[in-house]
This record gives structure tokens, sequence and C-alpha cells, in this order.
């Protein structure tokens, strides 16, 4: 068992830190942002869309489905950036974009 396991099945997951540093590797900050951001929403996300280190931890973008329709091209998806520490504890999130899963993004 390492330091950051508990023997509380009831305790909460958090993910493992790489290293003497602390800091969580790009996959466990991923994983850490998807996992939490569930809990919070009480949905669970469709995929991480982008991830990105910063000095404070980790930024992510994750997406979730908000409304199921059909057909499916219609459902309504957001995307929700999340803000994550060194060990990859969540600090915050907002939603940045709603969109139908058909969609395609515009050339600007």
């Amino acid at each position: 068992m390492t330091s950051t396991e508990s023997n509380d099945p009831d305790a909460p997951k958090t993910p493992d830190t790489a290293g003497s540093s602390g800091r969580v590797t790009a996959a466990q900050a991923m994983r850490g942002a998807a996992v939490q951001l569930a809990e919070l929403l009480g949905t669970d996300p469709d995929s991480v869309s982008a991830l990105r280190p910063a000095q404070d931890g980790w930024t992510a973008d994750v997406e979730v489905v908000e409304l199921v329709r059909v057909p499916d091209t219609m459902t309504v998806m957001a995307t929700y950036r999340v803000t994550l520490d060194v060990r990859g504890q969540l600090l915050g999130y907002e939603r940045v974009r709603r969109y139908a899963r058909g969609q395609l993004d515009r050339e600007r």
C-alpha cells in the first residue's frame, strides 16, 4: 500500500502522485479531471478533449452529455474547463461551450 491509499473502502479516490515532486502525470490528471467532474455533475463524461499543464497544476476540457435527443446527432453536449492542482485535486470548473453532438467547428 502506498502513502496515498487508505484502508477505508468508502474514502474518496484521489489520483496517485508521480514521484517525490507530488505532481500527477498527464494521464492521471486526465482521469482525475473526468472522475471528479462526474462526481460533481452526477453524469459520466464523454471524453477529455484537451489537457494542458500549468505552473500550479493542470487544466482540462471535458466533454459531457447534457441532454439526450433523437437522433443522437442532436444530443446537447457541453465542454467544461476543469482546473486541477499539482496533486490532481479539482480546484474549480466552468462550462465554456454548449453544442449539438453532430455540430462541427467552423474555421475562423
